[in-house]
């Protein structure tokens, strides 16, 4: 009885813990080393610039979507379009904290990314070689 309670217990446990890589996230924050590492204060016109530059009249996404097979895609989309544009289509695995995307004809690892956070609603990687590359992503679907 004892050990059908504990075997119970690891299993609740387990179960609660997983979460899955699998379905679609949206890109929400992206930081890349220069970003990271920039201790200068930015003048009034480089504010004014970034302003503008994000006042876009097209919402835009850039979506990454992970198959349950192994697959995905990722790429840019418009507010009321079903299609993407840029659209890249890649394997991925996860390998410990490790996620690697591989290139779907030649089997060769591409890119290597260490999954800091995994929840239900957020994915957090950054580079596995450029600790301050990183990227945030919300799940969408």
């Amino acid at each position: 009885m004892k050990y059908l309670m504990s075997l119970m217990i690891v299993l609740w446990v387990w179960t609660v813990n997983a979460q899955t890589i699998v379905g679609t996230w949206q890109l929400t924050e992206e930081k890349t080393c220069f970003q990271a590492q920039s201790q200068f204060e930015k003048s009034d016109t480089e504010k004014e610039l970034e302003e503008s530059m994000g006042a876009s009249r097209n919402a835009v996404a850039k979506i990454i979507k992970f198959y349950a097979k192994g697959g995905g895609e990722e790429g840019i989309f418009s507010a009321g379009k079903k299609k993407g544009s840029s659209m890249t289509s890649f394997k991925w695995k996860i390998d410990g904290q490790e996620l690697h995307f591989v290139d779907k004809k030649s089997g060769m690892l591409t890119q290597r990314f260490i999954v800091d956070e995994l929840s239900s609603s957020t994915l957090r990687i950054h580079n596995a070689m450029k600790d301050c590359e990183t990227k945030v992503f919300s799940k969408v679907k």
